[in-house]
């Protein structure tokens, strides 16, 4: 998980300094959470960005969250009580329990589908406007943030999303 982080880190510091240059390390404890080892992993190192600031780390367009502003936006979003659906599953209204991991500015988000199943703990995104999840874009935190480092190393595709960087040194993902 860390390593995978690292390699996105590194690839930012390299070719895209100025997105690098807004997240910022957790300083503080990690408050005690009950959510997957491997999100656990991610925020004791991952500290946000600054308020109103963005980081396109994610595709197609969504900036990291940090622990303490992801669980603020999951008591926002909440739209729907809890039921017996397993994770991974397409829902309408956003569940209560997901928990948002990155934002795009606009209401959409990627989230940690923490419901029950084989599935727990994969990646899914939520439309605001369609107030919908389809189905689950990865697995796993490993397993996007590994395909997000192969995809900037190697300049390919995640999905339908090319990394670019503009020249003022900032990630974005073209989509097809």
């Amino acid at each position: 998980m860390i390593e995978h982080w690292n390699r996105i880190l590194a690839w930012l510091a390299e070719h895209a300094p100025a997105t690098r240059a807004v997240l910022r390390p957790r300083y503080d404890a990690l408050p005690d959470l009950r959510v997957p080892i491997d999100l656990q992993l991610w925020w004791s190192v991952y500290g946000g960005t600054e308020e109103g600031l963005y980081a396109e780390i994610l595709p197609p367009f969504y900036t990291p969250l940090d622990a303490d502003r992801a669980f603020v936006l999951r008591d926002t979003h909440t739209s729907k009580r809890a039921d017996a659906s397993e994770a991974g599953s397409p829902t309408a209204g956003f569940h209560p329990e997901w928990l948002p991991i990155a934002f795009d500015g606009t209401g959409d988000v990627l989230a940690v589908d923490l419901r029950p199943g084989v599935l727990r703990g994969c990646v899914v995104e939520w439309d605001q406007e369609r107030n919908e999840m389809v189905k689950p874009e990865w697995t796993s935190l490993v397993e996007m943030f590994d395909q997000v480092a192969t995809a900037l190393e190697t300049r390919s595709a995640v999905g339908h999303c090319f990394p670019e960087v503009n020249t003022a040194g900032e990630l974005g993902w073209r989509t097809s």
